[in-house]
């Protein structure tokens, strides 16, 4: 009897498999856009040994799926065109309607890549942008935000879209506008691979096995295998709770906040913090949870119970805002201006207590941006709330939220990257670099290490990979005098070059000091395009902005050239003086220099230093002041001349952490 049961399962389960359907990776999809002029890898599943028949436009091709019912194959390549049919037939047939072949680009990096034209996002002229977006031969599919601790063969889901008014505010900004510009140019279908997740760092996008291949970064492997992630969480949340403790003297991950927001409530004993300025950067590191912040203000008798506006910068993630327990806003989204109107009667004469309750999922938490944009106005009367606000732990995110993007190393790759691998590609661009910004240094290996590694897995050589140098942002007190994260990261993207087939975008002008996000992204995609317009499809022309080539001091006189000078130097919107230069002496104190145009050549001297050392241009975090161009209005990407150590040489990413 029992014999006869498991006969009996056995032919359930071999007919299970004898007739079990043809899928194909969810990559593939109507609408899709294949690439040109490469032999197209089509792959998928089946039962074991089952024959498979491909075709496409005039091409059949045959295979068998293996043992484990796995099956790839290549068709010839394709000139641009379409709409073409994909048809898979097995035990059971695939169609695919309305294929394209032109160029295909993966997009990938964290939240500037991965910034939608509408959303969120709401780059500047969205509206105009979206009603203009009539291209239907530029397609997007955005890959789910995934994790995995292990490769997987398929992505989770995603659609291919058309682009048009009702699909585009969708869509990658960035990614849009480099395809939208390379289209005009080339009159050939774009499709785009959005594989992109805010806040995330290189370290999750690059393969455990690069890392084992690393010299530098081969412990990153050691740790992965010695690493229980469970465990490793368990252990991060119990060190953030010791730090918490340490600073406000006692934790209670359940308290009552109920009387937090009243102005009754007695803050005094609250430890403080400098706002604006994100928490991990002031003893709350890798914090992820609910913080409130109180400030008590004196408003005078002649002010009291005038309506008002309340502003205070932006906040990471969501918050609500109380005015004297008065609730007067809440904001979900860590990248929206906070300003809020008060009603009459609500402020009253002396003390008035404004108290948020922020809320944090990853990634940086707090209040961030200028300190201008922190104040309460009264009629004329403008109030400033930068400053100390009184601050306490509420709650912390424990591990059983789930396992986030930048907890393990791989992850993304795991689960964004590799199951696109056998997918033919033109190339790959890429912004990134803001959260690696505290490990710059280590960004000068690590980032190679990812690229190098992308291109071992597709297995279609050194393909084209162009990113975006990191923009615009922070403070201007993050400089050559305090040191400059940024300014290193800056530095470590252009050390990048020495790749082949690699371009880099700068965008230091088009930025915001207040905004991570900065809302130009046309020009973003644009200086994209004109790199992949110049490398990768040969078009004539300056793409890029001046780069130092060498230094020649003569007395207390700097003589600095160039490469990529285009049809000459200019200083953008004839400003005159030439900002963001600095000269040192021996002593490494950088002082403000004059710079002026002489020719290809920059003359430089600073009349504190007369043995001048070293040059600096735009080694800052807010990089606005450098107005350097050439005539194609490319602007002229940060430098330093020296060697000297910065602030990150000695951050390492650690596993877990």
């Amino acid at each position: 009897m029992k014999k006869t049961i498991v006969l009996f399962l056995t032919g359930i389960l071999f007919t299970i498999v004898a007739f079990a359907d043809i899928t194909l990776p969810k990559i593939f999809g109507n609408n899709m856009v294949l690439q040109r002029n490469k032999p197209i890898s089509v792959w998928g599943w089946a039962a074991p040994n089952e024959k498979i028949m491909v075709q496409f436009n005039k091409q059949t091709k045959n295979t068998t799926a293996n043992k484990a019912g796995k099956w790839q194959l290549f068709l010839a390549s394709e000139n641009a065109g379409g709409p073409f049919k994909l048809s898979v037939k097995g035990n059971n047939e695939v169609n695919l309607q309305n294929i394209l072949v032109g160029e295909v680009w993966v997009c990938s990096g964290q939240s500037n890549m991965e910034m939608p034209i509408a959303g969120w996002g709401k780059i500047n002229n969205y509206q105009n942008e979206i009603k203009e977006a009539n291209y239907p031969q530029i397609r997007h599919i955005k890959v789910p935000n995934t994790v995995s601790t292990k490769l997987k063969d398929d992505i989770t889901g995603g659609n291919w879209q058309v682009c048009s008014p009702a699909t585009a505010g969708d869509f990658s900004a960035v990614a849009y506008f480099f395809a939208r510009d390379l289209y005009n140019k080339l009159k050939v279908p774009i499709g785009l691979i959005n594989t992109s997740w805010g806040g995330t760092m290189s370290e999750a996008w690059t393969s455990e096995k690069a890392f084992a291949q690393s010299p530098e970064l081969n412990y990153v492997a050691t740790a992965m295998k010695n690493n229980d992630i469970e465990s490793s969480r368990k252990n991060s949340v119990e060190t953030v709770v010791k730090q918490v403790e340490k600073i406000q003297g006692s934790f209670d991950n359940a308290v009552n906040t109920t009387t937090w927001k009243n102005s009754e409530f007695d803050d005094s004993k609250w430890p403080v913090m400098q706002l604006p300025g994100l928490w991990e950067n002031q003893g709350l590191a890798s914090l992820d949870g609910t913080v409130w912040f109180r400030k008590n203000i004196i408003v005078s008798d002649a002010d009291a119970g005038k309506a008002a506006v309340l502003n205070l910068s932006m906040i990471d993630d969501n918050e609500q805002t109380y005015l004297n327990g008065v609730l007067v806003g809440n904001t979900t989204g860590y990248n929206t201006q906070r300003e809020y109107a008060i009603a009459p009667g609500i402020l009253k004469a002396g003390k008035n207590t404004i108290a948020i309750k922020v809320d944090d999922t990853g990634g940086g938490g707090g209040v961030y941006g200028l300190p201008a944009d922190m104040k309460l106005t009264i009629e004329n009367n403008v109030q400033s709330l930068a400053g100390n606000w009184a601050f306490r732990v509420a709650h912390i995110l424990s591990s059983a939220t789930g396992i986030g993007p930048n907890d393990y190393p791989a992850m993304l790759f795991n689960a964004m990257l590799y199951p696109l691998v056998q997918f033919s590609i033109k190339g790959a661009i890429w912004y990134q670099g803001e959260t690696n910004a505290g490990r710059a240094y280590q960004y000068r290996t690590a980032f190679p290490l990812m690229i190098n590694d992308w291109r071992t897995h597709f297995k279609q050589g050194n393909f084209p990979f162009l990113f975006v140098q990191l923009s615009t942002f922070g403070s201007a007190e993050a400089n050559s005098k305090n040191g400059s994260n940024w300014a290193e990261l800056r530095e470590a993207q252009a050390m990048t070059l020495s790749l082949p087939n690699t371009g880099m975008a700068v965008i230091t002008d088009i930025g915001n000091p207040a905004d991570i996000h900065p809302k130009n992204k046309q020009d973003v995609g644009k200086r994209l395009a004109f790199i992949a317009l110049h490398h990768v499809y040969n078009k004539p022309g300056e793409y890029t902005g001046p780069q130092f080539q060498s230094m020649k001091i003569t007395g207390n006189k700097v003589a600095l050239t160039f490469t990529h000078t285009g049809s000459g130097l200019m200083v953008k919107d004839n400003a005159g003086n030439i900002g963001g230069f600095e000269i040192a002496g021996a002593d490494k104190q950088f002082h403000e220099a004059n710079a002026t145009i002489y020719g290809d050549k920059i003359m430089v001297t600073a009349n504190d230093v007369s043995q001048p050392v070293a040059v600096r241009y735009n080694w800052v975090n807010d990089a606005s002041a450098g107005n350097l161009f050439n005539k194609e209005q490319f602007p002229a990407a940060p430098f330093r001349t020296d060697k000297w150590e910065g602030i990150t040489v000695k951050n390492k990413y650690t596993v877990g952490k």
